[in-house]
């Protein structure tokens, strides 16, 4: 459902972006196989953050944690504008 959000925030500001989600267990095989240049992961994977932080960096991809109001809420302009705050990072 946020993912959904994320992509009608986008299009309401005239953005075209690609926006998907992935089960942790899954998420390697999406790094090697699908451009990413922004890696977000869910509040409640948050123990994993340095795991995916060092895969992350190694491709030069800026990570954060949800905010977790904005999860919680499903507030797609709130983590989408996350999302491109996260492009002006340099990793």
């Amino acid at each position: 459902m946020l993912v959904q959000r994320m992509k009608k925030a986008a299009a309401a500001d005239g953005m075209d972006v690609d926006v998907f989600a992935t089960a942790a267990a899954d998420a390697d095989n999406k790094l090697a196989s699908e451009p990413v240049s922004v890696l977000m992961l869910g509040p409640q994977v948050r123990f994993m953050e340095s795991q995916f932080k060092a895969k992350a960096d190694a491709k030069k991809i800026p990570m954060a944690v949800i905010d977790m109001k904005a999860y919680g809420m499903m507030d797609g302009e709130k983590v989408l504008q996350q999302a491109i705050g996260l492009l002006d990072q340099k990793v």
